[in-house]
């Protein structure tokens, strides 16, 4: 993992560029862009969440005899919401139909999951040239346990931080982060990711394939250092950075996004919905 940059850009196959329409002044800086949100749990949520907040059209595929767990109101903010069960002709079908007219997609199944099912990169590329694919996996596609699947307090726990806080706490049990950093920080690092493709795309052709994990992330935070007497520092007040919505789960109290931009203001212009809500077409 320490051998490995913490974000990897692949050309995997030759596109010409795409061209997209002139955005008005007051659109988002994704206006027009359309995301496949195929991820679970946080870490590729926040990305599709991220993404959808400056202005991409993101449609979360589930499949529907997955089960979810509950921060998926939270995390749907922005996004449409969709069955699509891969396994099947059908969803194969409504996968290929939806390609057409994607630019990026992002998965964070198990390594090698999608492949076996004959939608990997190398494959969605053919189908759709010029897509940026963008992967999440625990521990990162070289060494030992590129394979393993793994969720974030797995990795935390191989990459030290368990240890480290106790050091810090001056204790003899090792003790977990109290969030789930590495799910967090590697969302925002798979939208930054995302988009800096985009714009490789757009400026050199070529069809991308995006490669992110917990563990590489896990490295950089680590190699960041600490804050002296951290368990000192007073919990910040977060209530002036929440906001109250209504969702296809009722009522929902979460954080708002964080950047504030003048022109074109971060904002998710559709509410989070239950899976399967939206039917497996772009508007």
């Amino acid at each position: 993992v320490a051998a490995q940059p913490l974000l990897s850009f692949e050309c995997i196959a030759d596109a010409p560029p795409r061209t997209f329409s002139k955005l008005r002044a007051d659109e988002r800086p994704l206006s027009g862009i359309k995301v496949l949100d195929l991820t679970r749990i946080l870490a590729g949520p926040v990305c599709g969440r991220a993404l959808a907040a400056y202005g991409a059209d993101v449609m979360l595929l589930n499949a529907p005899h997955l089960p979810n767990i509950g921060s998926i109101a939270d995390t749907s903010r922005g996004k449409l919401s969709a069955h699509v069960d891969l396994r099947s002709d059908v969803g194969r079908a409504d996968l290929r139909q939806l390609l057409e007219r994607t630019d990026v997609f992002v998965q964070g199944y198990r390594p090698g999951a999608l492949d076996a099912l004959g939608v990997g990169p190398e494959a969605l590329a053919e189908l759709r040239p010029g897509l940026v694919y963008v992967s999440l996996s625990a521990y990162g596609d070289k060494g030992p346990w590129s394979e393993r699947r793994g969720f974030d307090s797995l990795v935390q726990t191989a990459m030290g931080f368990n240890d480290a806080e106790a050091q810090a706490a001056a204790s003899a049990v090792p003790k977990p982060l109290p969030m789930q950093i590495l799910d967090h920080a590697t969302g925002y690092l798979m939208a930054f990711a995302a988009s800096a493709a985009l714009l490789r795309q757009m400026k050199e052709g070529g069809s991308w394939h995006v490669r992110v994990s917990l563990a590489q992330t896990g490295h950089w935070l680590r190699s960041l250092g600490r804050v002296a007497n951290g368990f000192d520092v007073p919990k910040s007040n977060a209530e002036p950075y929440l906001e109250t919505t209504a969702s296809g789960f009722g009522e929902l109290r979460a954080m708002r996004h964080s950047a504030q931009l003048a022109r074109t203001p971060a904002a998710w212009t559709r509410p989070s919905v239950a899976p399967g809500t939206d039917k497996p077409f772009w508007p």
